[in-house]
């Protein structure tokens, strides 16, 4: 049974630090001080695909500051370790946030974790400054081919 809390896409148990967050654009304020956020990937860092049984995750060696993001409202760099995607059964639908409560039909998250402060992922994950995610709304469009190798891959990682 669906737990009472979660009856709606947009009902928020648990407080106003959890998801799914309802971005909403009227409540949005520019920050004039904010850097610009500094994105520089290695795609050599990229090591497998793999299944966790409800999702798929591209995992990166996060060994060393190969994959980073560093800049915005981040105060240290921080390591690529993996980005997934959320989708929904059907096209309306997928994204686990919403702007002004609308859905779009994917979102995929890059996962940073704070190499500074933490040694390693797992403790990280812990901290309130140990992660930094990337979420971006997709929608449905022409085919991109850096998208769609990924796509052909799928197939193998069929089992968890």
């Amino acid at each position: 049974a669906v737990h009472p809390l979660w009856q709606s896409p947009l009902t928020i148990p648990g407080g106003t630090r959890q998801s799914p967050i309802n971005i909403q654009w009227r409540d949005s304020v520019y920050d004039p001080f904010l850097k610009p956020l500094k994105i520089s990937y290695d795609p050599s860092t990229c090591l497998h695909i793999w299944n966790n049984g409800y999702s798929f995750l591209v995992e990166f060696d996060d060994s060393a500051d190969r994959s980073t993001i560093v800049g915005g409202p981040l105060e240290n760099q921080y390591r690529l370790k993996q980005f997934h995607f959320h989708w929904g059964a059907i096209n309306d639908w997928g994204s686990e946030h919403t702007v002004d409560s609308k859905f779009y039909p994917a979102e995929l998250h890059l996962v940073h974790w704070n190499a500074v402060e933490y040694p390693s992922f797992e403790e990280a994950v812990m901290e309130g400054n140990g992660l930094a995610v990337i979420g971006v709304f997709l929608k449905l469009g022409a085919r991109h081919e850096g998208l769609q190798s990924l796509v052909d891959a799928l197939p193998a990682v069929r089992h968890k």
